[in-house]
């Protein structure tokens, strides 16, 4: 499994539950006891405390991040396929972008509902269907490249959404399972907070295509690779560029799928 660090996991999610609609399956209003699977900082287990009157846990595997998560939720160190409950434990098992990054999602689904009384729900991206619309003309057709292939040489399937979803549900010997679509919006614009000059700075390194070499050479050539840098790093500066003259805005958009099956 992929390991993601505090700082990743909030920038990617930051934001992401302001409107809270799609979350309606899960009948949040009802449930007594509710466990968030790989929860990492917590953000999502914020939100399900937020929003039902039972007790939420989290569990995760990394323990850099429960130390973040148990300032809001009480957790504990589990394994997505070896979860540390007896049957039953929960009426409700949820998790978000967990699935996408297993190599075997379907044993975690099925421990899922071993641990679950009632629903199971799957918060999970396509990340194949990812939107990217910049004032840096290149940005949009170089994302569009970097993705590609980065979704082409993940060993995991990060394009799972909702269709995928439901039939590794229907696998696992779930009922009924349904999808609310989510689109979760990311967008840059003046006045800039020290995370966009950042990720400016990363841009015009090249960096998070150095950190993803691994994956996106096999689906890129060598030469193809070193050719995409060369073009992200000049992105990068005319971002840098635009920010001094406030002209830079960026819109990301990622689709999310809120399935939910019953046991």
């Amino acid at each position: 499994m992929r390991e993601f660090s505090a700082d990743y996991l909030r920038r990617t999610r930051e934001g992401m539950w302001e409107s809270r609609d799609a979350l309606a399956g899960l009948e949040l209003d009802s449930r007594e006891r509710v466990l968030d699977v790989g929860c990492g900082t917590g953000e999502l287990a914020r939100v399900l405390a937020d929003e039902t009157p039972g007790d939420v846990f989290g569990t995760d595997a990394d323990p850099r991040l429960l130390s973040v998560a148990r300032e809001f939720v009480p957790c504990v160190a589990g394994d997505a396929f070896r979860l540390p409950f007896p049957d039953d434990s929960f009426d409700l098992v949820v998790c978000q972008a967990l699935l996408i990054n297993l190599p075997e999602p379907v044993r975690a689904v099925r421990e899922f509902a071993r641990v679950s009384s009632d629903l199971v729900a799957a918060i999970e991206p396509d990340n194949a269907a990812v939107s990217v619309e910049s004032t840096v003309p290149e940005e949009r057709s170089l994302s569009r490249t970097a993705r590609e292939a980065y979704v082409s040489g993940t060993a995991t399937d990060i394009t799972l959404g909702g269709e995928g979803t439901r039939e590794l549900f229907r696998t696992a010997g779930l009922h009924d399972p349904s999808t609310h679509p989510y689109h979760h919006a990311k967008t840059v614009e003046p006045p800039y907070s020290e995370r966009d000059i950042e990720a400016a700075k990363r841009k015009a390194t090249a960096s998070a295509l150095t950190d993803r070499r691994d994956t996106l050479v096999g689906p890129l050539s060598t030469d193809e690779y070193d050719d995409l840098r060369a073009e992200w790093r000049e992105m990068g500066r005319e971002t840098i560029r635009q920010m001094g003259a406030e002209e830079y805005r960026r819109a990301e958009v990622v689709p999310f799928y809120v399935t939910t099956a019953r046991v």
